[in-house]
């Protein structure tokens, strides 16, 4: 049985039908609560339950964010960025905007919980928010 519990929603499940039941039983008696329907989207998480597993994604987060951020049009790569690379200053360049920057690094940092394959490029960035 798992049970997550964010501000005044809950969201749990189990592996048996007897164990959900006496859990929804027990915080009916405690609390006053509704129960709305299967979970398909929590936080940001897109879950598909299945027969015998979930999956969970962030598809639908991930394409708001580069809408966002207004790179719709943006080519992508497979790897999000080599690790031998070393990032400087470049003292000729532009300003960026530190509140638009510390932004994308915020929302590409949740994005890490379902595709570690960004956490590297994404931590690199994070660096330099300052």
């Amino acid at each position: 049985m798992i049970a997550q519990i964010y501000v005044d929603d809950i969201v749990f499940g189990g592996m048996s039908d007897m164990m959900v039941k006496h859990f929804v039983n027990q915080m009916q008696t405690e609390f006053e609560m509704s129960m709305v329907r299967e979970l398909t989207y929590f936080l940001g998480l897109q879950i598909k339950q299945m027969e015998d597993s979930i999956f969970l994604s962030q598809r639908k987060y991930s394409k708001n964010i580069v809408k966002k951020f207004g790179m719709d049009n943006a080519s992508h790569k497979r790897t999000p960025a080599p690790t031998h690379l070393k990032l400087s200053k470049d003292e000729s360049g532009t300003c960026v905007d530190q509140s638009l920057y510390r932004s994308v690094i915020g929302s590409l940092l949740y994005l890490t919980a379902s595709r570690p394959n960004v956490a590297f490029a994404v931590g690199v960035c994070a660096r330099y928010q300052a």
